[in-house]
């Protein structure tokens, strides 16, 4: 009787040992995946990311949102001729220059809005290439190798059944966390690109500003938080590459159970850090 419960003791560890290295093994694969996936989405320019999608903003804006433009850009210009003419007492000082300046200032103004799509694109051209070289330079991979496997088990190879069943439970509380992060790493990829579609759709406004100095703050702003989104993808980069080294270190330790709980913290702190990225990005660059 006694070798039966032995018996019955060793398959339940069997399953316990089997079910905490699969745990383990699809954690870590999970975050390694995501490593790899994220550099390649937030890296990508609006064009793309989506090309249906980018082509329905593109129309909406040169189609429904330029008019809008032009008739600002219109009153901008004729404020501006009129700001220039009383400047100066009102032509009793008169200078023939300031009409030219007037109009090359207007023809500075409707190039820009003539071109604002390319301007535009040409910020995410520049911030996907930053993102680019980032992901190309973070090679930090979260895999466990075949050493760190065979120390984790015969450490439970070592470990009372009861350990194992809280290791077991413990790993699969860390592996749903990571699945959870997974899915908000997708959340937080595809946000950040529906807001730069939103962005890109009412950019002749802000650029239909920059014809007189005090209303091109607005279209200096909002040059600024297209940066800001053009490098928050790097600093999603910086944050999910952290956690990787982070995790990659806890990994290899034989505590499975304080190593678990690491992971655990480190999981929370990037979900922290992930969703500061935006705010933290549009502070470096000023924009509101």
């Amino acid at each position: 009787m006694e070798s039966l419960f032995i018996s019955i003791e060793d398959w339940f560890r069997g399953i316990l040992i089997s079910g905490i290295m699969n745990n383990l093994a699809g954690t870590f694969d999970s975050v390694n995946y995501q490593v790899g996936q994220i550099a390649t989405e937030v890296g990508k320019t609006p064009s793309a990311f989506s090309p249906a999608i980018f082509n329905m903003i593109k129309t909406l804006s040169e189609n429904i949102i330029m008019p809008i433009a032009g008739i600002i850009l219109t009153f901008i210009a004729c404020y501006e001729l009129i700001q220039l003419v009383i400047s100066h007492n009102n032509l009793a000082n008169f200078e023939t220059w300031i009409f030219f300046k007037w109009i090359f200032k207007t023809f500075i103004a409707v190039l820009l809005i003539s071109n604002t799509m390319n301007i535009t694109m040409a910020v995410f051209d520049v911030t996907g290439n930053v993102v680019a070289n980032a992901g190309g330079l973070i090679q930090e991979s979260t895999d466990v190798d075949v050493y760190t496997y065979e120390e984790i088990q015969t450490v439970l190879n070592d470990s009372e059944t009861g350990e194992l069943f809280s290791i077991f439970l413990q790993s699969f509380i860390v592996q749903f966390i990571i699945y959870i992060l997974s899915a908000l790493i997708f959340v937080i990829v595809y946000a950040r690109m529906i807001e730069i579609y939103l962005m890109v759709s009412l950019a002749p406004i802000p650029f239909a500003t920059f014809g007189n100095k005090e209303q091109s703050m607005i279209g200096q702003n909002y040059l600024r938080s297209l940066f800001a989104l053009g490098f928050q993808g790097f600093l999603i980069m910086v944050c999910v590459a952290i956690y990787a080294v982070l995790i990659h270190n806890v990994a290899v330790d034989t505590d499975i159970i304080g190593s678990l709980w690491g992971v655990m913290g480190y999981t929370i702190l990037l979900a922290f850090t992930l969703f500061k990225t935006g705010s933290v990005a549009k502070s470096i660059l000023h924009a509101h």
